[in-house]
């Protein structure tokens, strides 16, 4: 049987309050994507709302050059449009070999506060299951406790979208919190590229995590990695 991966989207638009549209982010989910079905792996999307998962259309144009996220926008867009609600994955962990979350801003508003989102991914996390992001995706994981009552990230190395890299994107206001002090204040060991913007991927456990959008290739293939072994 195919190995399935739950991909939790954003459901969330809007940047803060600066009146710019928000939401995932192209190559973060196109990526992996490319790297996952390459593998056989299944792929089953579901957002807090269910329906259309928001794409954020300043990625469209970041990434216009790049072959696989303009396949994936020309000929995946099932994935996002019609998503599960992530209620209904709630008890069904067993289904699945991971649950991925890919960034973009939309994470950080909704589903670092989503306890439906939570919920899921704790229980992936308490069966044994891969738990992965990459970018901004790791803010779904900040407010995560599991069934013992440890927070999910405490103790663990884990890198996403550092400070540093949200001041270049003059974002730092626009957050309703900054990835990398709210991982740290979590008990987790933050870690980051030499500098910004480098490829960062960080495997402790099961807990696979990406820094920025030229990690998304490389958390696919940890997942791939760390599902089939080898």
């Amino acid at each position: 049987m195919a190995p399935k991966v739950l991909v939790i989207l954003t459901s969330h638009d809007k940047l803060g309050d600066t009146g710019k549209p928000t939401g995932w982010f192209l190559p973060e989910f196109a990526h992996p994507h490319d790297v996952l079905t390459s593998a056989s792996f299944s792929i089953t999307t579901a957002s807090p709302n269910g329906g259309l998962a928001p794409l954020d259309p300043a990625s469209i144009e970041m990434y216009k050059e790049d072959a696989s996220s303009t396949s994936f926008l020309a000929n995946k867009k099932s994935l996002w449009e019609n998503t599960e609600k992530l209620s209904t994955f709630l008890g069904r962990a067993d289904e699945f070999d991971a649950v991925f979350v890919p960034g973009g801003h939309g994470p950080m508003f909704d589903l670092a506060v989503d306890e439906m989102s939570q919920k899921v991914i704790a229980e992936f996390a308490d069966k044994g299951k891969v738990v992965a992001a990459v970018c901004h995706g790791p803010g779904a994981f900040v407010n995560v406790r599991l069934a013992g009552g440890e927070h999910l990230l405490e103790g663990k190395e884990v890198t996403g979208f550092s400070n540093a890299e949200e001041e270049i994107m003059g974002l730092t206001a626009a957050m309703p919190f900054l990835l990398e002090d709210k991982v740290k204040a979590e008990g987790g060991k933050f870690v980051k590229a030499e500098e910004p913007w480098g490829a960062k991927v960080v495997v402790d456990g099961k807990l696979i995590t990406g820094q920025n959008p030229a990690s998304a290739t490389g958390v696919g293939e940890a997942i791939v990695k760390a599902v089939k072994g080898g």
